[in-house]
């Protein structure tokens, strides 16, 4: 099936900033401009804008003209979950190095957490994540079982790429995520493979995946070193009594 026209716009346009056609601080082409273009309604090309204002590719509306952000970008529900693809589309070179992949009985903080029993066969994944070559960040994530099998099915290699990536491709149903930031001091399993002093202060991320109908698939905690990577968010007012405010996060590189 075809792509919708308006994904197809933003698309392209995305395309164009992502290449510096169109430069940070340039304003798009008019709404009139873009029907034009691509030969569609004003409500299309809303659309379009919409989908890129969410990505946090452009800036401005509510009767600004929409200009192109800086290029730090923000992050969609599969990108912020995935250091690969967020790397990528920042330009940066993203890796990884294994430290265990194992099936063990789910601890009474990881079972609380994917609501199961205490003991119930879980997945937990370790690795430190680089940028460049550089050590920037500790994952470690505790899957249910059905989901976390597929990680030693497959021929998937963890040191090859993003485990959302592949999920997502195998028809896993990641559909959503809460994210709870906080700050913790590296403890030694952190200082050592992250080559710190034990009790540097991280920038922790704690998450829980759920699928669609609810149930947890992930739990993971990541841990970042200060300065060589940050989130900023953004939010904005409710335009609608009632409507509670959108939230992006963008994560940056130093």
């Amino acid at each position: 099936m075809a792509d919708p026209l308006h994904a197809r716009i933003s698309a392209e346009l995305r395309d164009r900033i992502l290449s510096g056609d169109l430069a940070p601080g340039a304003p798009l082409p008019s709404e009139a401009q873009l029907c034009a273009e691509f030969g569609t309604s004003r409500g299309t090309v809303r659309a379009a804008l919409a989908t890129l204002r969410a990505a946090g590719l452009i800036r401005g509306g509510q009767g600004k003209s929409p200009v192109v952000r800086d290029k730090t970008l923000s992050q969609p529900f599969e990108n912020l979950l995935s250091f690969t693809s967020w790397a990528e589309r920042a330009g940066r070179s993203p890796g990884q190095r294994t430290v265990e992949l194992a099936r063990r009985p789910a601890s009474a903080r990881i079972a609380h957490q994917l609501e199961v029993e205490e003991g119930t066969p879980v997945v937990e994944l370790l690795r430190v994540r680089t940028l460049d070559g550089e050590a920037v960040m500790l994952e470690r994530s505790s899957w249910v079982l059905e989901v976390g099998r597929l990680l030693f099915e497959g021929g998937f290699d963890p040191d090859e790429g993003s485990i959302y990536r592949y999920l997502l491709g195998a028809e896993v149903d990641l559909a959503t995520a809460r994210h709870t930031m906080d700050a913790v001091g590296a403890d030694d399993l952190d200082a050592r493979l992250l080559d710190i002093s034990v009790g540097t202060p991280l920038l922790r991320e704690r998450r829980l995946a759920r699928a669609s109908d609810d149930r947890p698939l992930e739990y993971g905690d990541d841990r970042y070193i200060p300065g060589r990577v940050t989130f900023t968010f953004d939010n904005a007012r409710p335009t609608t009594a009632g409507q509670l405010p959108n939230l992006r996060i963008l994560k940056e590189t130093s």
